[in-house]
């Protein structure tokens, strides 16, 4: 890579100078990133070397907004705001009656009630708030299991429930009666019978054996128990018979205090006798999107007017990075509208705003937050120059806010590079804010500002490497090419030209989808 000036458009051509990285350089997985400092071969960015901060934040060095701050220097900031929130006792799962079953002439029914995930209103939050459970969630302590699994011994199939020394081939036994699964009546095997059993129905006492139903005369799908039945075929002795606590053991450890709940720790959790867990509950997040400019989504533009894109992905983006959108708002820029707004808040865990946060006449989150204590600065990247880190009061304590700037492409940036590692944080997934990288070869040349970190947009095609999503590069302003994005490269101050084939570090955006399933972006290109 170069260290000569240039914009961030894709370029073809030959290097402009300076020497470039090893191009077969291993790929580093997954590490924190560390972005000051050019990039040579001399000090290539393989995510070994641990986050820095260029210099302590003291009063030698106020956060005027006059210098930028490195990127590094801004992550300090939000660093300082991160930490897992207080442990809580929730349900596995939460109550929304849709998500529920319902005991319909079972020995127990299940409760209903609950409410949906809120919707963006116009200048106030969202009404309701996200039933709070334990899916996604990170377990605070360890668990044991309370019950043994299986609870009792039972059939693995359907057939009959025999002792193995009464079964001759070919000849029959006296069918004592049915056992159902959920059967709670003692049944007690008689020397020389059998009892028709289905598949999770308790053994009866004295059975030893469990013969399959298609081993014997009788027919499956009978509703009604024959009076005798013929083996046809002998099985070995204590086949198809599942024994108590088999699986675990009362008392045995089953998840470790740090486990990310899914829907098998769950269902792991639930076998074991427990209905709610303590866990560091998945952040309740508030977003605010300004400007008078905006409308919503799909609404009929006047003169002047933009969809406000920027709610839609903020909400996705929260979700996807675990958390739960709690409250929305939209304003215009009249500083007392969002003041009314916010008032209204309560559960939220962290506030993540977009725009209104420069230097214009009228940027309502810089008018309204910054006399709360927020700090507004810039930061040495692009895009996403602008931004603010602080807390806001709310209810009865303070919650971390970042004010990320207002072009779509900057609040995906800002969200991947500071919010996701924050949320990661307050939900007890990870220690650091910092976004985990990998080390990718570039496929062909693009310009970046030598002053500044620019996080661009790449997707990765198959060989591999990493293309520029646009012919503008990192232009703050192309929400619609974002689908194409399968992640940000990260090229340090000081560079001012990337070649191909020389090696970055790359934020994967899309982590945990495979290759095969991104193959649209790169189709779109060829």
């Amino acid at each position: 890579m170069s260290t000569s000036p240039g914009s961030s458009a894709p370029d073809h051509g030959p290097r402009a100078g300076g020497e470039s990285l090893r191009a077969n350089e291993p790929l580093a997985g997954h590490e924190p990133l560390t972005v000051e400092g050019p990039l040579t071969a001399h000090k290539p960015l393989t995510g070994h070397e641990p986050l820095t901060v260029e210099g302590p934040l003291t009063a030698h060095k106020p956060l005027t907004g006059h210098e930028p701050l490195t990127v590094n220097e801004h992550r300090a900031l939000v660093d300082a705001l991160a930490a897992p929130l207080a442990p809580l006792t929730l349900p596995l799962l939460g109550d929304d009656p849709a998500t529920q079953p319902t005991g319909v002439g079972s020995r127990s029914s299940a409760q209903t009630g609950g409410t949906a995930e809120p919707r963006p209103d116009k200048g106030f939050p969202a009404p309701g708030r996200p039933a709070r459970d334990c899916l996604g969630a990170v377990l605070a302590r360890d668990m044991d299991a309370r019950l043994a699994v299986p609870p009792f011994t039972n059939s693995a199939m359907d057939g009959f429930a025999v002792r193995f020394a009464d079964v001759t081939p070919g000849t029959p036994l006296p069918v004592a009666g049915d056992i159902p699964a959920g059967d709670t009546s003692p049944h007690e095997l008689v020397a020389g019978t059998a009892w028709r059993i289905m598949t999770g129905a308790p053994l009866p006492a004295g059975a030893d054996t469990v013969v399959k139903v298609e081993h014997t005369d009788h027919a499956p799908g009978v509703r009604r128990p024959p009076a005798s039945v013929t083996i046809t075929e002998l099985p070995r002795r204590g086949a198809n018979i599942r024994q108590a606590g088999e699986d675990v053991a009362v008392g045995t450890p089953v998840l470790a205090a740090g486990t990310l709940l899914d829907a098998t720790a769950l269902a792991a959790a639930a076998s074991v006798g427990y209905r709610e867990l303590a866990v560091h509950p998945r952040p309740r997040v508030g977003i605010v999107t300004t400007g008078a400019e905006l409308v919503g989504a799909g609404d009929e533009l006047a003169a002047g007017q933009v969809p406000d894109s920027n709610s839609v992905l903020l909400r996705g983006l929260v979700r996807g990075a675990g958390a739960d959108v709690a409250a929305v708002v939209r304003t215009d820029d009249d500083p007392q509208h969002l003041r009314e707004a916010l008032a209204g808040w309560h559960d939220v865990d962290l506030v993540l705003t977009a725009g209104g946060i420069s230097a214009g006449a009228y940027e309502v989150v810089r008018q309204v937050l910054e006399p709360m204590g927020v700090r507004f600065h810039h930061v040495a990247q692009q895009p996403g120059g602008p931004q603010g880190v602080g807390t806001l009061g709310v209810a009865e304590g303070r919650v971390p806010v970042l004010c990320l700037p207002g072009n779509p492409v900057s609040v995906f940036v800002s969200f991947h590079v500071y919010a996701a590692g924050l949320i990661a944080v307050l939900a007890g997934r990870a220690t650091t804010t910092a976004p985990r990288t990998v080390d990718v070869s570039a496929g062909e040349g693009w310009s970046s500002p030598p002053a500044k970190t620019q996080f661009i947009p790449l997707r990765l095609a198959s060989d591999g490497a990493v293309h520029p999503i646009h012919r503008l590069g990192s232009g703050s302003h192309l929400v619609a090419s974002l689908p194409l994005a399968d992640g940000l490269g990260v090229v340090p101050a000081g560079v001012g030209r990337v070649a191909p084939d020389d090696r970055l570090q790359f934020i994967d955006t899309r982590a945990g989808t495979p290759l095969s399933a991104r193959r649209s972006s790169e189709d779109f290109h060829e």
